[in-house]
């Protein structure tokens, strides 16, 4: 198993080799990469999320992870959604989530129809990790009208297929036209990655 860290996340391969990946990493994550590299990713989807008007509550954290974002929106009806039970353990002792679920991306989610009425990611949609394949099923449980709001990284919008799937979902009338916010997503620039910049996309499903 490679050593935690941000570029061998970015090399994970299938769901197998990201569980045991972020098992090893739950208990130093925060410190070891949040803090240290001052991840701003959390604070800016829940600024992009609260600026946005409508009755968005409850909400889905997508690849919550050890609840950074949870508790970046704090004061919202919020639940998480992970691969990882080590991770999902972390965050829970944040006490920021109603509901605490373990899950895969990439396949049918154990989630009732039309159950959420915003959807949030940060850092799920990157090198590494949940392509487009995703996006049917989370349509499926927003409910009409619902608020997205979730971090790419620019290359995999293409790579992992994002732009064109929702480029197909807003033609058939299936979600709003998507906004796209750039931010940078460490707040400190030194060392590897640290001027790397991420896009939010922005959208609501249409009903």
């Amino acid at each position: 198993m490679p050593k935690p860290d941000l570029d061998s996340a970015y090399a994970l391969g299938d769901a197998k080799e990201t569980k045991e990946f972020y098992a090893d990493w739950a208990d130093t994550y925060d410190e070891s990469f949040a803090e240290a590299r001052g991840y701003a990713s959390p604070r800016e989807v829940a600024r992009v999320f609260r600026a946005a008007e409508g009755n968005n509550a409850p909400v889905l954290d997508i690849g919550a992870g050890t609840g950074l974002l949870g508790e970046a929106m704090q004061g919202t009806v919020i639940d998480a959604l992970d691969l990882s039970p080590e991770m999902l353990e972390v965050a829970r002792g944040k006490g920021v989530y109603r509901n605490l679920m373990t899950g895969d991306l990439t396949g049918p989610l154990d989630i009732p129809s039309e159950s959420y009425g915003g959807l949030v990611s940060t850092g799920t949609f990157t090198h590494g990790h949940v392509g487009a394949v995703c996006l049917p099923e989370l349509w499926r449980i927003a409910r009409p009208d619902a608020l997205f709001v979730c971090t790419v990284i620019a290359d995999v919008l293409d790579s992992a297929g994002f732009g064109s799937a929702l480029a197909q979902m807003v033609a058939r009338g299936q979600i709003t036209p998507v906004s796209f916010h750039e931010f940078d997503i460490y707040d400190k620039p030194g060392g590897d990655h640290g001027t790397d910049k991420a896009l939010i996309m922005q959208f609501r499903k249409c009903g």
